[in-house]
């Protein structure tokens, strides 16, 4: 019987695999290091490579039109990008651009494919986080039509925070404008509410987190129900 123990990695799903399937794909994996603004994919692009954030993380954008864009999820170490190529879709459906910078571990479709292929243990996983992403979207497209932006702004501060594993992060308001895909006043304002209510400071883009149990209390219920998902489908 295949050895169920986990060899350690810095990315939860790979750390979750059976020792030989984990190190078998980390062995057809390169290093990498990525850098803040850069992009991975643009949307409607062949996807080339897979990537599992070990410590970055990467913003998912779905371009509305020739200048509006908004982001509808966030991949850090808890997840990879390019899972859509276990549908048999080579095409990326959303922009990837790098919004924490950090190392990475980076392999390309076609080993990714053949690794799939060879690995029961890879399929069940990734079909798990699939299935974790695919809830995520819809999360984030309810919480984005019927929810108040500083509500909003408070969940996408605690998700970052999550896959930053800091207190401290360095985003601007016209980057946070950009991923909220509203005005710049209106994040200025909901960003001066959190801080008036002393659970984030914000001076010329440095974010610090004060008081983290009051920015989820500050948050819609979405940021909890995402991490409910997360655990309960992929532990």
């Amino acid at each position: 019987m295949p050895s169920t123990q986990t060899v350690p990695a810095a990315n939860r799903l790979l750390a979750a695999l059976p020792r030989k399937d984990c190190e078998q794909l980390i062995a057809n994996c390169e290093p990498i290091e990525l850098v803040f603004a850069e992009v991975l994919y643009s949307a409607g692009e062949l996807i080339s490579h897979v990537y599992f954030p070990t410590a970055s993380f990467i913003s998912l954008i779905t371009p509305i039109d020739d200048s509006d864009n908004l982001e509808v999820g966030l991949v850090g170490d808890e997840g990879m990008l390019g899972i859509t190529l276990m549908l048999e879709v080579d095409v990326a459906p959303f922009h990837a651009l790098v919004q924490g910078a950090g190392s990475a571990l980076r392999i390309t479709a076609p080993l990714f494919l053949r690794e799939l292929e060879q690995s029961v243990a890879l399929q069940k996983a990734l079909k798990r986080y699939l299935y974790v992403s695919m809830r995520q979207l819809a999360q984030t497209a309810a919480c984005t039509r019927f929810h108040v932006l500083e509500a909003r702004l408070a969940r996408w501060l605690l998700m970052t925070q999550d896959r930053a594993h800091s207190d401290k992060f360095h985003v601007t308001h016209v980057f946070l404008a950009y991923m909220l895909g509203v005005r710049r006043v209106g994040v200025t304002k909901a960003a001066n509410s959190l801080q008036q209510q002393k659970l984030i400071s914000y001076r010329r883009g440095d974010i610090t987190i004060i008081d983290r149990v009051g920015l989820e209390a500050a948050s819609c219920g979405c940021y909890l129900a995402d991490k409910k998902t997360y655990v309960d489908i992929l532990g």
